[in-house]
């Protein structure tokens, strides 16, 4: 086992095909293929479907329960293995279905091996472009889902496509509802046949050992989970079949556990290991990696400083050195406890779930107590701070997700343990902004009920769930929590606390993402003045705030106050951080977007030279924000009528962040679009229509055809075809976009009036003349009553009309 989380490595260049993605659990020693009972005695899987492999209804398995036992995982283990050696398939995914959050890091992971990774974009995107490429694809895949119980896990993430497979392993079919139509295969007890095959490639077809195995496997109930247990025992003393069965009969004890007979195997496996040296260790070590995520632990997590002295009080002797809590594991391995994967920093150890549930009953509370709180000090030694591979930060999220479901009120107390906060900032920086959100709404819930409403503890949940809100894009729910905690602070605490301005500036950042600019700026101007008076005017908290308000203003388009705050807050920051501190650098950008934004672009366009000039100085010419600072110049140029100072800016911006971020990244795919749009402005239509095709077929399959800026390109094209004389190009697209507008944003909307009024020129153009007139005549009454007479787009209609009236 390792005890490092190794290092993540992105995939470069072309794919190698076939690509097996996900952690596949290794395949059992001695597996026999199960021609009779398995999946495969239901027929094959081909092309279009889905099959789930579901616990039995037999007598054997429903002594299982939920913890299955029947060998249902190991089953899709070989087809794998199968498909990958005939190179029946393209790609093969195997998703351990534990929770959304698994499934959404699994789904990323695999886009980025297949197409590169993308700058900046966020797990749940890249999860979605890994669905639409399964859609798309010609190549052959399979997805695998393991172990799945809560058919919510897979809402809306179920992946289809006319050249796919899915398989699904699940104890009860009730976790495929998301599924159309699957086929369900029952995987139970072995078939005599297979039984008996199983003990002998275990025994290695030793007559002596096999003496008894047929009375051996019917006292087992020719449980797959049980015969196993049987037969690394047996390998691993060289008992016969016989002879085992005697310290089998033995060792039962009266239906205690899940299966009377697994009870038995374990027990007998758990005493085997336990004699191993280093003696002693064996049953404190099952009982921490019982009390964890059954899918795979990562093997720092059981080598731990922590994991050692807890097995070193369990011991009762000296301290316990990492050596001796490997040694332990690889004994629970020899013994058929738990199967091991050195390869895997993220999966290393799994056990299995029936046995987890047989070693949990056997302990007693005070030992219950010990492991788990012991298992929650090792989770939080072995997570690394940064930099660690998602595979390995989901492991311990899983491991998390089983150890809190197990342990409850006990991580609660005095105090919520550290290692359930750091499984959510685990989600936060992962931008996994749906499952952070669920999961600091839990856990406000259990602040709630084990500390009360007023802990310090609860009151931060109650923060990072606002704040994992607004990354939700859910700023209504955010604004809510922020108005509770801001009036609970503001009880407790004095207008200048830190605490309560920190919590006043977030619910002012929650209202300006919500639209509600005067909301906004209230309380914006209540916090600045609140921290002038608390902490001075130069204090950094101070000029934060003055910025937080001034983008506030500049939202609500009140620009000459928000340059005013840009420039006292530059001011500041020069004086009290230095002129080449990054939030200088940042403030210095705001000044210059907001001269942009009021139409002054020659106070803008020092600014952005140097922001450019600072950028590329301390971060490079290739760094995010040194490009981010380029597309600003450039958007200056243009805004100042330099368009051909802008057009090599632009460029020059496209050509980075393609290379950087990709040529589907979102802000990759704007800087085309804004390149296009200064072609047209200088009337290189030639240059501009491939510019804008490109962009538009990008955003229809990022965002929808009915986006907003979906729409917004197409009507650019339909323009640009318009201004180049393509009249039967550009009705059509002016005809679609005016549609899907009025739907998207109504037809009052100044997108929707501007669309219809384009559609009407190109009417006009073409000679249909009546069409023209009855659009114009339209859109000017629409302007009128929307607008207001006097608005300059009312006024434009107006004149619109009247220059194609038979009249004018």
């Amino acid at each position: 086992m390792s005890s490092q989380a190794g290092v993540a490595q992105a995939r470069t260049g072309q794919v190698s095909w076939p690509l097996l993605a996900g952690p596949v659990p290794p395949l059992a020693d001695a597996y026999i293929p199960r021609h009779e009972t398995g999946p495969g005695a239901a027929g094959g899987i081909a092309p279009g479907d889905t099959v789930a492999l579901v616990t039995a209804a037999d007598a054997g398995a429903e002594l299982l329960g939920e913890f299955g036992g029947t060998g249902k995982t190991q089953a899709a283990v070989a087809l794998v293995h199968a498909l990958r050696e005939a190179r029946a398939l393209d790609l093969m995914v195997w998703v351990h279905a534990a929770s959304r959050d698994a499934v959404i890091t699994a789904y990323a992971q695999t886009i980025l091996e297949v197409r590169g990774p993308r700058q900046g974009e966020a797990p749940e995107a890249s999860a979605s472009a890994f669905l639409a490429w399964l859609a798309e694809t010609d190549r052959d895949w399979l997805v695998v889902f393991d172990d799945l119980t809560e058919p919510g896990v897979l809402a809306g993430l179920w992946p289809g496509g006319p050249r796919g497979r899915v398989l699904v392993t699940a104890p009860r079919a009730g976790a495929l509802t998301h599924a159309d139509s699957p086929r369900i295969v029952e995987v139970g007890a072995f078939s005599r046949r297979e039984a008996l095959a199983q003990l002998s490639a275990r025994l290695h077809a030793d007559p002596g050992q096999l003496a008894g195995a047929v009375e051996l496997a019917d006292e087992l109930g020719f449980l797959p989970i049980a015969l196993g247990q049987a037969g690394a025992m047996m390998a691993e003393t060289g008992l016969s079949c016989g002879q085992y069965l005697a310290e089998l009969r033995r060792q039962r004890r009266p239906a205690d556990a899940p299966s009377p007979a697994v009870a038995s195997t374990w027990s007998l496996a758990a005493e085997l290991a336990g004699e191993m040296p280093p003696t002693g260790l064996a049953r404190p070590a099952l009982a921490m990696a019982a009390i964890l995520d059954p899918n795979g632990i990562p093997g720092a997590v059981l080598i731990s400083r922590a994991a050692c002295a807890y097995l070193s009080r369990s011991l009762g002797a000296g301290p316990v050195e990492e050596a001796e809590a490997r040694a332990a594991m690889y004994n629970l391995a020899r013994a058929g406890l738990v199967t091991i994967d050195a390869t895997s920093p993220a999966r290393t150890v799994r056990i299995h779930a029936l046995v987890q549930a047989m070693v949990l009953q056997r302990l007693a509370a005070a030992e219950f107590d010990e492991t788990a709180r012991a298992a929650a000090d090792a989770l939080l030694e072995a997570w690394p701070r940064r930099d660690a591979p998602p595979s390995f930060e989901q492991a311990l999220r899983d491991c998390t997700a089983r150890l809190r479901q197990r342990a409850g009120l006990l991580l609660w107390a005095p105090e919520c343990h550290p290692v359930l906060l750091r499984a959510g900032q685990s989600l936060e920086s992962g931008a996994l902004t749906g499952p952070a959100a669920d999961y600091w709404h839990s856990m406000l819930g259990a602040s709630q009920q084990f500390l009360g409403a007023g802990h310090s503890q609860t009151i931060l949940a109650r923060d990072r769930l606002a704040r994992a809100y607004e990354e939700a894009g859910r700023p209504g729910d955010a604004i809510a929590l922020h108005e509770h905690a801001l009036a609970e602070r503001e009880r407790a605490l004095s207008a200048g606390h830190p605490d309560t301005l920190a919590t006043r500036a977030s619910l002012a950042r929650a209202y300006r993402a919500a639209g509600r600019s005067q909301d906004a700026i209230r309380l914006g101007e209540r916090t600045l003045s609140d921290a002038e008076h608390a902490m001075g005017s130069r204090h950094p908290d101070t000029l934060t705030a003055r910025n937080d308000l001034a983008e506030t203003y500049l939202g609500a388009g009140r620009t000459n106050e928000a340059i005013s705050a840009f420039q006292h807050t530059l001011a500041g920051r020069e004086q009290v951080l230095g002129p080449e501190h990054p939030a200088t650098v940042a403030a210095r950008a705001s000044l210059a977007h907001a001269y942009r934004a009021a139409g002054r672009p020659g106070d803008a366009l020092p600014l952005y030279q140097r922001a450019l000039a600072d950028g590329e100085r301390a971060h490079g010419p290739e760094h995010p924000d040194t490009i981010a600072a380029r597309a600003g110049l450039a958007a200056a140029y243009r805004a100042a009528g330099r368009l051909k100072d802008a057009i090599p800016v632009y460029l020059r911006t496209l050509a980075d962040r393609s290379r950087v971020l990709g040529p589907e990244h979102a802000d990759t795919i704007a800087t085309r679009a804004s390149l296009a749009d200064v072609y047209c402005a200088t009337n290189r239509f030639k240059e501009a229509i491939p510019l804008y095709e490109q962009a538009l077929a990008d955003r229809e399959r990022a965002l929808g055809p009915e986006h907003p800026a979906t729409i917004a390109t197409r009507g650019n094209l339909a323009s640009a075809y318009h201004s180049a004389g393509k009249l039967a190009q550009a009705i059509p697209l002016y005809e679609l976009a005016l549609a899907q507008c009025e739907r998207a944003q109504g037809r009052d909307h100044p997108d929707t009036l501007t669309l219809r009024s384009n559609l009407a020129q190109a009417y006009h153009t073409a000679g249909r003349m009546t069409e023209a007139l009855a659009i114009f005549s339209r859109t000017l009454a629409d302007c009128e009553r929307t607008l207001g007479p006097d608005h300059p787009m009312t006024q434009a209609a107006r004149e619109n009309l009247q220059a194609v009236s038979p009249r004018g």
